[in-house]
């Protein structure tokens, strides 16, 4: 008898579970149907201008085509205070702000967007000669209020996650940046705590070695250096914090000697 009450206690709760809804039902419907729309764009023969403009009468398709394929990893911090909330802002319509991913403290990761899809994530940025980061980026999301440490299981969930991108689609190490690093006026994140050095060690990233014996030369041009890690040098004061937050962990203004060190080595060691 006993066993019986267990059986169905079991089976209870087996159905109890099955009939728990998704707070994210609605919002994963919606993310169908979206797709579904592109997908519709895709297929559409003869093709159509959504600018209007009238196309040539004759359409050949071409059988060499792929799907564009990101070439940067973004890593952020939300600046919120859990997944939950940060899951919530990114499936509201009028936030207008999304990533691909996002990583909780317990290393739990959510996927929101496929990778070949356009995340909005990156704003207003630029890094080299892009300028339209989101149309070429992979963008994380790390659940972190901005003054916080990094959670191991956060961190080890996050290369995991970084060598499959890297991988998959052949992206080099020194595409994977912060997104302060690609909007210096606007973002600091992810925080000063970042272990960018660590990342770099698994080839996510650039980073410099020992510069006790770095002699940097007299006539050094420290703003076109900067300029040419990949920095946007519009506003210089705001490039040279964030690089200094990136590669040494300081947030402070003016370029000193140990940055400058730093970036003589990157120079020369990688451009």
């Amino acid at each position: 008898m006993k066993s019986f009450g267990f059986v169905c206690l079991t089976f209870l709760l087996l159905v109890i579970s099955g009939c728990t809804i998704s707070p994210y039902k609605a919002t994963n419907r919606d993310y169908k149907q979206q797709s579904k729309r592109f997908a519709k764009l895709l297929r559409a023969y003869p093709l159509t201008d959504s600018a209007g403009l009238n196309f040539a009468s004759g359409f050949v398709g071409t059988t060499n085509f792929s799907m564009r394929k990101p070439s940067y990893v973004i890593i952020h911090h939300t600046a919120q205070n859990s997944c939950d909330q940060t899951l919530k802002t990114f499936t509201l319509p009028r936030t207008q702000v999304s990533a691909h991913y996002v990583i909780c403290r317990d290393g739990s990761v959510f996927h929101m967007l496929n990778d070949y899809l356009r995340a909005h994530h990156a704003g207003v940025s630029k890094w080299g000669g892009a300028v339209d980061i989101n149309s070429s980026s992979i963008g994380i999301e790390l659940d972190n209020n901005g003054f916080e440490q990094f959670d191991e299981r956060q961190l080890n969930s996050l290369i995991v996650l970084l060598e499959r991108l890297k991988k998959s689609f052949n992206i080099p190490a020194s595409h994977f940046i912060g997104h302060g690093d690609i909007a210096p006026t606007r973002k600091n994140d992810p925080n000063w705590r970042f272990p960018w050095k660590t990342l770099s060690e698994k080839g996510f990233g650039l980073w410099w070695s020992d510069t006790t014996n770095v002699q940097v030369p007299v006539n050094f041009d420290y703003v076109t250096a900067i300029r040419l890690v990949g920095y946007d040098i519009k506003d210089t004061s705001a490039a040279i914090v964030r690089f200094k937050q990136h590669f040494l962990q300081d947030t402070t203004k003016g370029m000193t000697e140990p940055a400058q060190k730093v970036l003589y080595q990157l120079y020369k060691k990688y451009l």
